[in-house]
């Protein structure tokens, strides 16, 4: 009997200890989970050690252990993430990056003049994007201009920009008289003037105004074809207009550099033989100011292209040759006769895409899309050139090297005579969150409203985070902003109280093709394949945000070094970067943008330590090339 009653007393003394370990391990996670937790919701606002203004911003976490906004001597929290990898692991070997000969400091990788006369100049390919080939690449940095200054802010911006940061006088004197530019002192003044709008732009745009509705919300995206230096666009922004304004890189030397320092949305490109690089459906309006595109010419293929980036019940406006030729003729050089036959083939080529012509007013011809294609369908019966395109062999979202076709491209089906094809949208501003007609219709697969509903308040979240640990994004530091994988552009709607705009990239690469659906947002974006250069000059972005871009390219067919020097050729110095990716993705990007001279530090997410997804801030430094400066590789 004793021994068993003693075998019983040591079962019971060993249940005991094994309930307080695990009594002991379960208090000590709640704990450090208590204190991870309190620890997050007390993130500081000041991030100095990244070279940005310190501001305090003390907060209440308890009644026993509280923070005053008057307090003197608040103290500073630990911020950085709490499952980083060793640093002085992660710090061994960085490869430090040299600047690029100073010969290079507007280079703009696939658009580069010297590697574009190898091409056929038919329908400009010549100007066309060129990317460089494997042994062409640049593995330094893109010096900025030895007296380079941080660009003017926005509106300042709109009027004003530094001349030695971009050091051409060839638009003030060839376009002085239309009032694109001016010299003055040490800056650029940009009038307002174009072309075709001697009384400046905003004159212009009224005149418009008078013949299409552009202030009741129904407007909200336009493309400026052949944009000068995009102050059509700028003067559309206060009529809450987004413009994409493109122009080539050509002989007018850097006009979407200008457009860009002044803080307008623009991107390098042409009409040639690609499609442009948007989804169908995508404009509200379509511009053209003596533009230089020849859209009678191939038969209208060029028209038949902004017919497919112009929604239904979109408008396309011509000003400048050929229009009111009866006036202009003599001083545009060219014979009665011709420039009547112009006209007639852009009424012809407009009619075969069954657009209707609005009006004709003085310098203004302005033709409207149909809204939907039930009555078009019944005329190619008859008249079949040019034909309905064929959906198997263009999809009419896919816009990356896709040749264009000679072909109109169709509208969503719809029975109802009076029914916007596709789903009508909201006018501006509801149209930013209301529910888009391609997520409603179930175009996206895997998306419906209700996750849309979701990843808005998700950004509602993020955005609020990233004043924290960034308060210049809330105070108009930050214009120019990229979000390199935009996804449904969550980003860029949360942004819309600032006073910024976003350029939203859908990587081609990515599995939802969604840039549809931003525009349906009333939001701006392209298509880009981020083993490529982007199409815009050097440090034109202040800010550059990307959630799981680098996960999405990582042992794919691309080094990501290449990635982050892009990024850092499109940004501007003390511009800020922030990444959202797993833990060892960040660490390995870090790495290497420290030998990019770029400032950085990983962060917790914004719902706690215990979320493997981090959050890298950076800022470029500011530093600037020298003329002796000989390094090109």
């Amino acid at each position: 009997m004793a021994k068993e009653n003693t075998g019983h007393h040591h079962q019971a003394e060993a249940r005991r200890k094994k309930l307080t370990l695990i009594l002991g391990v379960s208090g000590l996670c709640i704990l450090f989970y208590v204190l991870g937790a309190w620890q997050n919701n007390n993130v500081p606002s000041s991030f100095s050690k990244l070279g940005c203004d310190t501001q305090s911003n003390p907060s209440s976490s308890s009644s026993s252990s509280s923070f005053s906004s008057s307090s003197s001597d608040s103290a500073e929290l630990d911020f950085k993430s709490h499952n980083q990898i060793d640093h002085k692991e992660a710090n061994q070997s960085i490869k430090y990056f040299e600047p690029c000969d100073l010969s290079l400091s507007e280079y703009t990788p696939c658009e580069d003049r010297q590697r574009g006369r190898r091409f056929d100049r038919d329908m400009m390919k010549y100007r066309e994007r060129h990317c460089p080939s494997k042994d062409e690449l640049l593995y330094c940095l893109i010096p900025p201009p030895p007296n380079y200054k941080i660009p003017f802010k926005w509106p300042q911006s709109r009027d004003y920009a530094w001349y030695d940061n971009i050091p051409h006088k060839e638009l003030s004197v060839e376009k002085a008289v239309q009032n694109w530019i001016q010299v003055e002192g040490d800056r650029f003044r940009f009038p307002g003037g174009g072309t075709m709008f001697p009384r400046g732009a905003d004159a212009y745009i009224d005149d418009i105004a008078r013949l299409i509705p552009l202030t009741n919300g129904g407007i909200r995206t336009a493309i400026d074809t052949g944009c000068g230096v995009a102050s059509f666009g700028a003067y559309l922004l206060k009529r809450d207009i987004l413009a994409v304004s493109f122009a080539p890189r050509d002989t007018h030397e850097a006009q979407v550099q200008f457009a860009l320092e002044r803080g307008v949305p623009a991107i390098i490109g042409i009409m040639g033989s690609k499609r442009l690089p948007y989804p169908a459906r995508a404009f509200d309006l379509a511009h053209c100011s003596r533009c230089l595109i020849p859209w009678f010419k191939n038969d209208g293929l060029y028209l038949m292209e902004v017919d497919r980036v112009l929604r239904p019940g979109g408008y396309w406006i011509l000003s400048g040759p050929p229009i009111n030729w009866k006036q202009y003729w003599r001083g545009w050089e060219r014979t009665e006769e011709d420039l009547k036959q112009e006209q007639d083939s852009i009424e012809e080529v407009a009619k075969s895409l069954c657009w209707k012509k609005v009006t004709e007013k003085g310098d203004l011809s302005i033709w409207q899309k149909p809204l939907n294609h039930i009555e078009c369908k019944k005329l190619k019966e008859n008249n079949k050139s040019p034909p309905i395109c064929n959906l198997d062999k263009a999809p009419p979202d896919f816009a990356w090297y896709k040749d264009l076709e000679s072909c109109v491209t169709p509208l969503p089906e719809t029975s109802n005579p009076d029914e916007s094809a596709g789903g009508a949208l909201e006018d501006w501003p509801d149209r930013a969150f209301a529910v888009p007609p391609r997520i409603l219709r179930g175009t996206i697969q895997d998306i419906n409203a209700e996750k849309f509903r979701e990843d808005n308040e998700v950004w509602k979240d993020r955005i609020a985070h990233y004043k924290k640990i960034i308060p210049e994004l809330s105070h108009g530091r930050f214009r120019n902003i990229m979000d390199m994988n935009a996804y449904l552009g969550g980003f860029a709607a949360s942004m819309l109280k600032y006073p910024s705009w976003v350029m939203n990239v859908v990587p081609v690469d990515a599995e939802k093709q969604t840039l549809g659906v931003i525009y349906e947002r009333g939001l701006i974006g392209t298509y880009q394949d981020w083993c490529e250069g982007f199409s815009t000059y050097p440090r034109t972005y202040d800010m550059i945000h990307a959630g799981g871009l680098f996960s999405l390219y990582d042992n794919r067919r691309c080094d990501l070094t290449l990635i982050l020097l892009e990024m850092d050729r499109i940004l501007r110095p003390e511009g800020t970067v922030v990444l959202r990716d797993n833990v060892e993705m960040l660490t390995k990007v870090e790495k290497i943008v420290k030998g990019m001279k770029w400032q950085t530090q990983i962060m917790d997410h914004e719902k706690g330590p215990f979320n493997p997804e981090k959050i890298l801030v950076a800022v470029k430094t500011y530093w600037t090339g020298q003329p002796s400066n000989n390094n090109n590789n």
